[in-house]
């Protein structure tokens, strides 16, 4: 059980390395602890609900309790399948911001600023503009990662970029292109009807060559000897193995376990381990600090025409468009129903969008629980940008105990000024004119909730994750002592071992974060086959040219 390289974990970073690194001709072994992704709930967009509520593909972490959220703990999925979290997630593509990757750079990610990072979004990218308009020259057209646009067919999605229009918000063709901020079409990671996950793009071709091999085992730790990386030590049919890494050891297991596969090997805050007895290879503070998320809130309108999808919501409804998707692999089961998406400032003086909008045509929870009111909509609304930090750390040095999460959530005053921002923009969005026809009361906050107070009470009890924890293991210049992993996503103090996945990000991206993580694996394989990376590209992204004193 050896090859060139070892990869812990076969999500959106690590499926795109295995792909990169045996088309290059080195041997690649990838160890996921998850089981097949070959059920109709994965595979099929409309069913996105189920599998992140389902033991069966998720870790099924929680956070403890959350001090400014009431004490609550709050679900926090991690992928474990094939595909990892790209085979959970809501399929929603986004790249993030242009100066998000220029503040990477600021922050000491010396080589991923925009410039660097997009001919690795072209290079990914399979786009297909469907006649909806689009920038092309942005785009890329060849690589593994289908990705499209939903239809768009049901009124409701078209009136709320009516509505933001309407509000005085710029319209954008193409979230992903030179112009992010503005309303328009939202892009997912669907192809011909079906999920296209990190795993349908990347992993299954690389399986089909000699040179790459998949094992189902249970990653314990990182074997290191004489400071270098020699192998990962796994659990596999109850007997405790050792995969050897001729070349180098990858880590790619999430934000959440590859930190914790650090620390249970000996690298991390040196207090840390020695509490649960771990010997310290290489005392590295930030392993598991810098935790960041998205959260959002649903503000939740009644419909006064059945043109909402919860006529689908019922035992014949839910009967019919599964079988119709599996028939033919198109309706209402074809697409993840968010079809129009936003990026807006929260006021004047912000450079660039620190609110996201993903906008659904039915009032229902991600647990899958629909409004009880019937007929109605949503726009799932959050800031992008909190100031609040985390940590992930062990509760035990038991590789089977889960870690312990706390995302410190609200623990920045500006937070709840941001959310409270985002409600009051969100309302003023619903009362335009292109929602007259359908906007009927509104279901929650509901119309009561106003004062400052109200409102920071509705956020503790109903603010959720988005789903996108990172920062865990951050990139930064070898010399930066809370740095995990230099610009080459080497692990700064051990040698022949690399990280590669949302850990890496040293601030959260705008939007959903599946594209920025297949991205860090892209570029990440790169610096490990030794290649040059891309050339930079010189695109300027467009910025509101009043952004320092207005708000839209």
């Amino acid at each position: 059980m050896e090859a060139d390289f070892v990869i812990v974990g076969a999500g959106s970073a690590g499926c795109a390395m295995a792909c990169r690194l045996s088309e290059a001709g080195a041997s690649v072994l990838v160890i996921e602890h998850g089981g097949s992704d070959a059920g109709p709930f994965i595979r099929m967009p409309g069913a996105l609900s189920y599998p992140m509520n389902m033991k069966i593909y998720d870790w099924g972490y929680r956070s403890e309790p959350e001090p400014h959220l009431g004490g609550r703990r709050l679900a926090t999925p991690r992928g474990k399948v094939i595909g990892g979290s790209s085979s959970i997630n809501g399929m929603v593509y986004v790249r993030g911001h242009a100066c998000d990757y220029d503040t990477w750079a600021d922050m000491g990610a010396d080589g991923w600023s925009y410039a660097d990072v997009l001919p690795y979004f072209k290079r990914m990218e399979n786009w297909h503009d469907s006649g909806h308009g689009g920038d092309p020259a942005w785009r890329g057209t060849d690589g593994p990662l289908h990705v499209s646009r939903g239809k768009r067919d049901n009124p409701l999605t078209r009136a709320f970029v009516e509505a933001g229009q309407q509000a005085g918000y710029p319209v954008t063709d193409d979230y992903n292109g030179e112009r992010q901020e503005g309303f328009g079409p939202m892009e997912a990671t669907i192809w011909q009807g079906r999920r296209w996950s990190a795993a349908e793009a990347y992993l299954k071709p690389a399986l089909r060559r000699p040179n790459c091999d998949l094992i189902r085992a249970f990653a314990q730790r990182v074997v290191i000897s004489a400071g270098r990386a020699t192998g990962v030590e796994v659990l596999r049919g109850g007997r405790t193995e050792v995969i050897r890494a001729r070349r180098e050891v990858i880590l790619a297991a999430s934000s959440i376990n590859s930190p914790k596969l650090l620390m249970l090997s000996g690298i991390g805050p040196a207090a840390h381990l020695a509490q649960h007895g771990i010997p310290v290879i290489a005392d590295r503070p930030g392993v598991g600090q810098n935790l960041q998320d998205h959260m959002e809130l649903y503000i939740q309108m009644a419909a006064t025409q059945p043109v909402s999808l919860f006529k689908y919501w019922n035992l014949f409804g839910k009967a019919r468009v599964g079988a119709q998707w599996l028939l033919t692999k198109t309706g209402p089961g074809a697409s993840n129903q968010f079809e129009s998406a936003a990026f807006i400032r929260s006021s004047a003086g912000i450079r660039y969008p620190d609110i996201q909008y993903h906008f659904l045509p039915i009032a229902v929870r991600y647990d899958g629980k629909a409004a009880a009111e019937g007929h109605g909509f949503q726009a799932h609304v959050g800031p992008m940008r909190s100031k609040s930090r985390g940590a992930v750390t062990l509760a035990s040095a038991d590789p089977k105990a889960p870690p312990r999460i706390v995302f410190n959530y609200m623990s920045h005053e500006d937070d709840w000024r941001d959310f409270r921002a985002c409600i009051r923009l969100t309302r003023e969005i619903f009362a335009q004119d292109a929602f007259k026809p359908f906007a009927g009361h509104e279901i929650q906050p509901g119309a009561a909730v106003q004062s400052d107070d109200a409102l920071n009470q509705f956020i503790r009890e109903h603010a959720e994750s988005a789903y996108h924890p990172c920062g865990t293991a951050r990139m930064g210049r070898a010399d930066d002592p809370m740095a995990v992993v230099d610009p080459e996503a080497r692990v700064i103090g051990v040698e022949g071992l690399r990280l590669a996945d949302s850990s890496v990000f040293p601030q959260i991206t705008n939007g959903n974060l599946n594209g920025p993580s297949i991205m860090v694996g892209e570029k990440a394989a790169d610096h490990i086959l030794g290649r040059a990376p891309l050339a930079p590209a010189n695109d300027r992204p467009w910025i509101h040219p009043n952004w320092e004193t207005v708000q839209r």
